[in-house]
């Protein structure tokens, strides 16, 4: 499979991340307990995952794996899978000073090079949930997954996304059309990058035509007293404890592909 023109863009944009703000966030992000979103939810809370405890687990984009870490504690299996090597080094530093260990894969998520029917779960946090084409990676998320095996997705909500301007934060409006959204390139003043972010029927269809049976959608909500997130800022608290922000997608793979 060839690589996708968006791909060198991307790996650009999250080595500058990484140097800039997520190097240094790491170590607290992998010592603190599983949640979810810019506004850490607890999966205590929203039990989305359940009992991972000996699970096969493949994380798709997963930067500096701190799911894949804590997913570990829990007792799974994980596979951390990124294609950005920056990021991929901080997790192995990270790895060395807390003694957790799991494999780590330089690959992108649209083609990976792990062997079919291997998982029983894919996760996918802010990786290629919306820096992959869907149309790519959600194929190989099921490639991937035994049948029975779930696939479990953060992304930016559908409603914020509309209300997102080119640059700063969610507006308390619409601000682009829902038909036809898709990819999005972020200018360069903004961190730049190309993002893939499909509205709810289009990534419905790519699901089902996937062969997943979509289980639950969670949408996300800024608790209360919650502060606007730090490096993230791309939503206020306040907007966010309005409407969703975030939303959580979990798909079971099935026998039947649809037609």
């Amino acid at each position: 499979m060839s690589s996708p023109d968006y791909l060198e863009r991307n790996v650009e944009n999250w080595t500058r991340w990484n140097a800039r703000s997520s190097d240094d966030r790491a170590g607290e992000v992998w010592a603190s307990e599983m949640t979810w979103g810019v506004f850490h939810v607890p999966e205590s809370e929203l039990d989305v995952l359940g009992d991972v405890a000996g699970l096969d687990v493949v994380e798709l984009g997963c930067g500096t794996a701190y799911f894949s870490a804590w997913l570990a504690r829990a007792g799974a299996r994980p596979v951390g899978v990124d294609p950005t090597p920056a990021q991929l080094e901080t997790a192995r530093r990270l790895q060395a000073e807390t003694g957790i260990q799991f494999p780590l894969v330089e690959a992108a998520g649209e083609d990976v090079p792990l062997p079919s029917a291997s998982f029983d779960l894919a996760l996918s946090e802010y990786g290629a949930s919306i820096w992959a084409d869907p149309y790519r990676w959600i194929p190989e998320a099921a490639r991937l997954l035994r049948t029975g095996g779930r696939l479990v997705f953060l992304r930016n909500s559908t409603l914020v996304m509309l209300c997102m301007p080119e640059t700063g934060v969610a507006e308390p409006t619409l601000l682009r059309p829902q038909f036809g959204m898709y990819r999005l390139e972020w200018p360069d003043d903004d961190g730049g990058g190309v993002e893939f972010q499909l509205p709810h029927g289009p990534l419905i269809d790519v699901l089902t035509s996937s062969g997943f049976a979509v289980e639950r959608l969670v949408e996300l909500q800024a608790p209360e007293g919650a502060e606007d997130p730090g490096p993230y800022s791309y939503v206020t608290a306040e907007w966010a404890r309005q409407w969703p922000n975030e939303e959580i997608w979990v798909a079971r793979k099935v026998d039947r592909v649809a037609a």
